[in-house]
């Protein structure tokens, strides 16, 4: 049996993902569940069927979806060639994001492996919850790593995320000591990251490693997940977070920026 991996979206001509226009190969299944999670459709490891109402000539249908698919490594090889051309002509590529790709290791390797074959630009967003076995062995095929940073404090990434952040500090360590290109991707969530101490903290990490890693991505709250988490009944615990100031994060830019660090709003 060909390995197969969950894989709930695949998005073209994404550019907020890594360098250049790219595919954008979601995976299914995530360790954490962050309050502010805008994807709860990658949050459990199985396929999900919810139903989605759509009016039409003042009459609304019931239309029952499936959130997760299990498709082969070919099957995502043949959407992402697709667009080969954009990525040519943009220094583009293919990102994989989710969910967490590094819960499927098999699966993301062997798409890793059949994308460097390919000789295409290959990304890997993740929040870095994963084995340092697993890290090891995706490291060298993978040519951009977007890495979150939540919470510098491990009681409060434990509260508001549901895991340590243990060991995600320690696999960012070992990828800056193995000098791996790293961007660093900071959500701003207002009450809950965007707390003095935990930008102190941020930039305290920024000037560990800089130079080695160079840009950190500010990446404003945003609520758009509403919808989702209705039609999936699920328990939406956006609703007492309160709205983004821009300028603030707007004045936090310019703070980090004193460390040497390229900083961007929105990636």
């Amino acid at each position: 049996m060909k390995n197969k991996g969950l894989i709930f979206d695949i998005r073209r001509f994404t550019v907020h993902d890594g360098p250049g226009i790219r595919t954008t190969v979601f995976f299914k299944g995530c360790p954490m569940s962050c309050r502010w999670c805008h994807n709860p459709e990658s949050q459990l490891d199985k396929p999900e069927k919810y139903f989605r109402n759509i009016p039409l000539d003042g009459r609304h249908f019931i239309l029952e979806e499936t959130a997760g698919k299990w498709m082969t490594v070919e099957e995502v090889m043949n959407e992402i060639e697709k667009d080969r051309i954009f990525y040519n002509e943009s220094s583009g590529g293919v990102t994989f994001s989710g969910g967490e790709p590094l819960m499927q290791p098999a699966f993301l390797l062997d798409l890793l492996h059949a994308c460097k074959t390919e000789d295409l630009q290959t990304t890997l967003d993740t929040c870095g919850f994963a084995e340092k076995k697993i890290i090891r062995r995706m490291m060298d095929q993978v040519d951009l790593f977007l890495f979150d940073i939540k919470l510098l404090d491990d009681a409060e990434h434990l509260r508001y995320t549901g895991v340590s952040n243990k060991i995600i500090l320690e696999n960012l360590d070992f990828l800056a000591g193995n000098r791996k290109n790293v961007i660093l991707r900071f959500p701003c969530i207002p009450s809950i990251t965007d707390s003095k101490s935990n930008k102190d903290a941020l930039k305290a990490l920024a000037e560990k490693y800089h130079p080695g890693i160079r840009e950190i991505d500010l990446l404003p709250y945003h609520s758009l997940a509403k919808g989702k988490y209705q039609r999936l009944n699920k328990t939406d615990q956006h609703d007492d977070i309160p709205a983004v100031s821009m300028e603030e994060i707007r004045k936090f830019k310019e703070e980090l920026e004193k460390t040497g660090m390229i900083v961007k709003i929105g990636g």
